[in-house]
């Protein structure tokens, strides 16, 4: 995935000008490959700035360490998945909410399946429970900006909307680690298992 939305939070400066944009975003797309080459605990600023292409000193310029490249990374990703399940959402018949439901699972296992460095870090917790906010853990800022967007298209008060989506997220986020620490591509058996979970819950919650 090139460029995306960088966010200012674990950079020492913002990129203003768009050469220095670019660099910035060869050296998160730098820290996505070798995350899935390598590993966090194997990953290094020295390795990401010579992938990238820049001096060690460049990246430095940006990031105090690779901590901090993997939440920008982690951030981007975000951005990348909460657009990518807007446009889902804007596309699919909003009269059944397991449609809008779906839509966005199926964002979630393409970024598994397609996007670098995904699988390895997913939205920051192999890091810290809270690399997206010290305020929050990445579960919840997930849910906050999903809760943002499945809002506008189904009729439910917001917090209950909120609960839900946070009850639903947790046990899809567990059992879709557990499908690909199976199968790298994610075993087919316990993505479709994890589907129908999430489908009876909100039935429960909301109707059929």
């Amino acid at each position: 995935m090139e460029g995306g939305t960088v966010r200012a939070g674990p950079l020492r400066r913002s990129p203003v000008q768009q050469r220095s944009t670019e660099r910035v975003g060869r050296m998160l797309d730098a820290c996505a490959d070798l995350l899935g080459e390598v590993g966090y605990e194997q990953l290094s600023t020295t390795a990401i700035a010579k992938r990238a292409g820049v001096a060690v000193g460049s990246l430095y310029q940006f990031f105090p360490d690779k901590r901090a490249v993997v939440q920008a990374l982690t951030k981007r990703n975000l951005d990348w998945f909460v657009a990518r399940a807007a446009e889902a959402l804007d596309a699919v018949d909003h009269t059944h909410w397991w449609d809008v439901v779906g839509s966005v699972l199926d964002v979630y296992l393409h970024m598994h399946r397609e996007v670098p460095g995904f699988a390895r870090v997913h939205f920051g917790d192999v890091v810290d429970p809270q690399l997206l906010d010290e305020n929050r853990d990445n579960n919840a800022v997930l849910v906050d900006a999903l809760t943002e967007r499945i809002a506008e298209h189904v009729d439910v008060p917001v917090e209950e909307l909120r609960l839900t989506l946070t009850v639903a997220n947790e046990a899809a986020d567990a059992l879709l680690k557990l499908a690909f620490r199976r199968d790298p591509a994610g075993e087919e058996s316990l993505v479709a298992e994890t589907k129908t979970l999430v489908k009876g819950y909100l039935a429960g919650k909301f109707g059929s």
